[in-house]
C-alpha cells in the first residue's frame, strides 16, 4: 500500500509510558510529510515532462522520417530530370546530325546538278561552234561557186542548202 502525505500527517503511534516524545514525533511527520509531498509532486512533474518530450520525440521522429522520404523523392527526381535531359540531348542532337546530314546530301546534289549543267553548256557550245562552223563554210563554198560558175548549178545549190536549213 502506498502512502500518501496525509496518511504520514495523520498516523498516529500509540503511547507508552516513556515513550517518544509526541511533540518531535509529530514535527518529524510533518516535515516528512512536506519533502514526501514534494517529491510526489516533482515525480508527477518529471512524469509530465517526461509524456512531452517522448511526444516531441515522436513528433520529430516522423518530421525525421518524412525529410528523409523528400530526400529520397528529390534524389529520385533529380536523376529523373539528369536521365531526360540526357535523353532530350542526344535526341536533339540526332536531329542536328540528320539536317546536317540532308544539308550536305542537298549541297552534293546542287553541285553535280551544277557539273552537270557545265558539262551540258559546254557539249552545247560546241555543237553551236561546230554548226556555226558548217554554215559559215557552206555559205564560203557556195560563194566560192558562184563566183565562179555563176550559172544554174549555183542556183540549184542555193535551194538545196536552203532546204537543208529548214529541214533542220
Amino acid at each position: 500500500m502506498r502512502l500518501t502525505p496525509l496518511d504520514i500527517q495523520n498516523h498516529r503511534f500509540a503511547t507508552r509510558l516513556r515513550g517518544l516524545d509526541p511533540v518531535e514525533v509529530e514535527s518529524f511527520l510533518s516535515l516528512l510529510s512536506e519533502d514526501y509531498e514534494a517529491l510526489l509532486r516533482e515525480r508527477d512533474a518529471l512524469a509530465d515532462r517526461v509524456r512531452t518530450l517522448e511526444r516531441q520525440v515522436e513528433e520529430l521522429s516522423q518530421d525525421e522520417k518524412i525529410l528523409r522520404d523528400t530526400l529520397v523523392t528529390a534524389q529520385t527526381l533529380s536523376e529523373d530530370l539528369k536521365r531526360t535531359a540526357m535523353k532530350e540531348s542526344e535526341v536533339l542532337v540526332s536531329e542536328a546530325e540528320v539536317k546536317a546530314e540532308k544539308v550536305l546530301d542537298a549541297a552534293h546534289r546542287r553541285a553535280a546538278k551544277l557539273a552537270e549543267d557545265i558539262r551540258t553548256m559546254r557539249q552545247l557550245r560546241g555543237r553551236l561552234s561546230a554548226a556555226l562552223r558548217q554554215t559559215l563554210q557552206t555559205h564560203m563554198d557556195l560563194l566560192e561557186t558562184l563566183s565562179k560558175d555563176g550559172n544554174e548549178e549555183a542556183e540549184a545549190e542555193k535551194v538545196a542548202y536552203l532546204t537543208r536549213q529548214k529541214s533542220t
